[in-house]
């Protein structure tokens, strides 16, 4: 095989066929790539990144606590992860990834950010659906089922109507979205990486269930296609619940 290319690992999961696989992109003066791909779709690739930093980046920044508990759902490469752990307060991360083959890979070293993730303290990986775990009768951190987090960064379907599994569809309804912000401390930030336009409807959800919520356009240099791409990051902030609003008048 050449050494331009190589498969890291191939194995069946509950989703699919899932790979890595890592390959020099010679135009691009052989810069090395890994990729994903769950069956013949293209899960991720390190080519493109900035979006995922953004989601931390920008899911992060209003908050002025100063010791900071994040949710990321979706390990993916670790982008997200490794964005949040350079914010100075975040003083834990959990790592929600219901794919066990993509936590050994980062465990192993396989993929580029792996070592400097479980080298972090502040770092936990989360086996598990997020899906599931976002209900606050289950939770996040099997360890505190109760515990709050000041902010859930969701990195995981395509975007809120191009989804990995049929199943998620659920959590993206106004329900699902209210139990999950019962998991977030007042103020706290759910934040999620979509790569479609902003979808208004899905913004009125979001504003329907939070304080607040607005949708950023991240542009990013596509060199393959020698032109920008797009994606969108919703950001939501929970309020005060009524009864302290009302109390406060």
């Amino acid at each position: 095989m050449s050494s331009d290319f190589a498969e890291l690992d191939h194995r069946q999961t509950p989703l699919g066929e899932l790979t890595l696989r890592r390959r020099r992109i010679r135009a691009l003066d052989g810069l090395e790539v890994f990729e994903v791909k769950l069956g013949d779709a293209f899960l991720m690739s390190s080519l493109f990144h900035e979006v995922e930093v953004a989601l931390a980046d920008l899911g992060l920044a209003g908050l002025d606590t100063a010791e900071l508990d994040v949710v990321v759902g979706g390990l993916g490469l670790g982008y997200t992860a490794l964005a949040a752990l350079k914010n100075p307060a975040v003083r834990s991360l959990l790592v929600v990834e219901a794919l066990e083959a993509v936590m050994e890979w980062h465990e192993r070293g396989l993929v580029p950010l792996g070592f400097q993730l479980t080298a972090d303290s502040r770092c936990r990986f989360v086996h598990g659906d997020f899906f599931k775990l976002a209900d606050p009768d289950i939770g996040f951190d099997p360890e505190a089922p109760a515990r709050k987090f000041h902010a859930v960064l969701l990195d995981i379907d395509h975007s809120p109507r191009n989804l990995l599994h049929a199943r998620h569809g659920a959590f993206y309804h106004p329900e699902s979205l209210r139990r999950l912000s019962l998991q977030l401390h007042e103020n706290g930030v759910f934040a999620l990486w979509s790569d479609d336009p902003p979808d208004t409807d899905f913004l009125a959800i979001l504003r329907e269930v939070f304080s607040s919520a607005e949708a950023q356009i991240v542009s990013f240099p596509n060199p393959l296609l020698e032109r920008d791409s797009a994606s969108t990051i919703y950001i939501a902030i929970k309020g005060p619940p009524l009864s302290s609003q009302l109390a406060s008048l």
